[in-house]
């Protein structure tokens, strides 16, 4: 080999040494970042407690056909009687078809947090793209995606879920899009106000005098900065689209083939359980609501007061 390959090789050894070193920099620091994080967020009892609730009702989501079969909301099949009692057999009873009440809340544990977490993803996504053009771009274009906000703000959630769910045809997805499209204005105008602190600070002045244009400003100075304040929002929300889908469902207005939490307290109504004591209908799907919502909202507090400090600390 020649002098010239060698110095060849060489400086193509050094071009790649040179391109993978950021890269190899970076995953560094996102894996230090992520380390941080964890150590912050295990002096949270309360978030732990959520998270690890949030991984139990996962868990039994995931395994759901393992431990209950994908047939237990057969109603010709059903193992039991109406409306039995708990008991061994049945720990949490039984429901107006017979079918065991425990396997349901286990298998309708898919389908709720299922909708929850794609509702919140849309509607967060919704309100990010709002928040970060709408704080970017000001103006004429601003105010009028602001004023559209103010009037998703004023107007109740619920009634606007309950009108898209009741003219589009009865789905999960119907469900999805309904709570999705109803939920984001919050987000949108936080992380707007984000995004206009960010703008001020001097590395987006000199990204513009340098010929950054308008993507290149929103997707790698401005989004990255606003995504911690996204993602606490998430979680909050996931709780706010898991009550909403319970709402919707218990009024009728999911689909009815599907097994979910507001669909089994939907057919505890319908069967009369309310007034004829059948307390073992309700109880069990009410609670498993209520702890999932619980549980997200205290991840949701967990992670902002770990990633805006000045919250204050509550353990």
């Amino acid at each position: 080999m020649t002098t010239t390959e060698n110095g060849t090789t060489k400086e193509r050894a050094e071009q790649v040494s040179v391109a993978v070193r950021p890269r190899a920099l970076a995953w560094r620091r996102r894996r230090a970042s992520a380390a941080r994080f964890w150590r912050q967020y295990r002096t949270h009892r309360a978030g732990l407690f959520g998270l690890g609730a949030l991984l139990l009702f996962a868990l039994l989501a995931l395994t759901a056909p393992l431990l209950v079969g994908s047939d237990v909301d057969n109603v010709t099949d059903a193992p039991g009687g109406p409306l039995e009692e708990p008991s061994a057999e049945f720990p949490f009873g039984t429901d107006r078809f017979g079918r065991n009440l425990l396997g349901l809340v286990i298998w309708g544990a898919r389908v709720s947090l299922l909708v929850g977490l794609l509702a919140a993803v849309l509607s967060v996504a919704i309100g990010t793209l709002i928040g970060v053009t709408a704080g970017h771009f000001k103006g004429w274009y601003a105010t009028v995606m602001m004023r559209i906000t103010d009037w998703f703000l004023v107007m109740p959630t619920l009634v606007l879920a309950i009108a898209l769910a009741t003219v589009m045809p009865r789905s999960l997805l119907t469900i999805i899009v309904a709570i999705g499209v109803t939920t984001w204005p919050t987000t949108a105008r936080l992380v707007r106000a984000q995004t206009l602190a960010v703008e001020t600070r001097p590395y987006i002045e000199r990204a513009r005098a340098l010929g950054g244009g308008h993507w290149h400003i929103m997707s790698r100075h401005v989004l990255p900065n606003v995504m911690p304040l996204v993602l606490a929002q998430t979680t909050l929300i996931i709780s706010t689209a898991i009550l909403a889908e319970a709402t919707l469902a218990f009024l009728g207005l999911s689909d009815p083939a599907v097994v979910s939490w507001g669909a089994l307290l939907q057919d505890a109504r319908e069967a009369g359980a309310v007034s004829s004591g059948h307390w073992w209908y309700l109880v069990p799907p009410g609670v498993a609501i209520a702890v999932v919502a619980l549980a997200f909202t205290l991840c949701g507090r967990a992670v902002e007061q770990v990633l805006n400090p000045r919250l204050g600390v509550s353990r």
